[in-house]
């Protein structure tokens, strides 16, 4: 299975915002190294640029490759939806993502371990795949086995949930319910859509 593998921290810096949700992702005692290529967006940027740094940063915030982008891409365009919001929304309905914002993980990477693993299961089975969408009524549950895990516990009781509209949570049941289809004020995502639009549009 194919997954981003840079240093996470320095990948905040870089793209200037937090897309992996560490509280500590954007803060350097050295303030000579906290500058970063987001923030010598200052200079002059060519289109291609800002069109660029907006790809690289939904590829960031969901854990995924160039290939897997042009396909979802490539499947937003026929959409009759406008085609960034599609292709957000479609991101979003991700198994692995929808497992992150439940809060039975802290990170894409780890909520993406629990899916391959075998702990997470859609409907009462089993699913294995990441890339795997989720639709409106769908019901995420941790496998039973895995609800005892102390730091799985800690994350899905604790503070790691986004508390997103769009996701009906069952604490008693550790669970989750796609209630509806998101809407793209309501994700939690940094980004200007149109621009990496653009530069697929080209």
């Amino acid at each position: 299975m194919a997954t981003r593998r840079e240093p996470r921290f320095k990948l905040c810096r870089h793209l200037g915002v937090n897309v992996c949700g560490h509280p500590k992702a954007l803060k350097r005692t050295d303030s000579k190294k906290n500058t970063n290529s987001a923030a010598r967006m200052g200079q002059k940027v060519s289109q291609y640029g800002l069109q660029l740094l907006e790809k690289q940063k939904i590829k960031a915030y969901y854990g995924i490759l160039e290939r897997q982008f042009a396909r979802y891409f490539s499947e937003a365009s026929k959409s009759d939806e406008m085609t960034g919001v599609a292709l957000l929304k479609a991101l979003e309905c991700r198994l692995d993502n929808l497992v992150y914002r439940t809060g039975f993980a802290r990170s894409i990477r780890q909520a993406r371990q629990l899916v391959t693993h075998g702990h997470i299961l859609v409907n009462g089975s089993k699913v294995d795949i990441p890339s795997y969408g989720v639709k409106v009524n769908d019901v995420i549950t941790l496998k039973e086995k895995t609800r005892t895990n102390p730091l799985i516990d800690a994350n899905f009781n604790g503070l790691a949930s986004f508390n997103v509209p769009y996701l009906e949570t069952d604490k008693a049941q550790f669970s989750a319910k796609l209630v509806r289809e998101p809407m793209r004020e309501e994700l939690p995502i940094d980004v200007t859509e149109i621009l990496a639009v653009e530069l697929y549009s080209k």
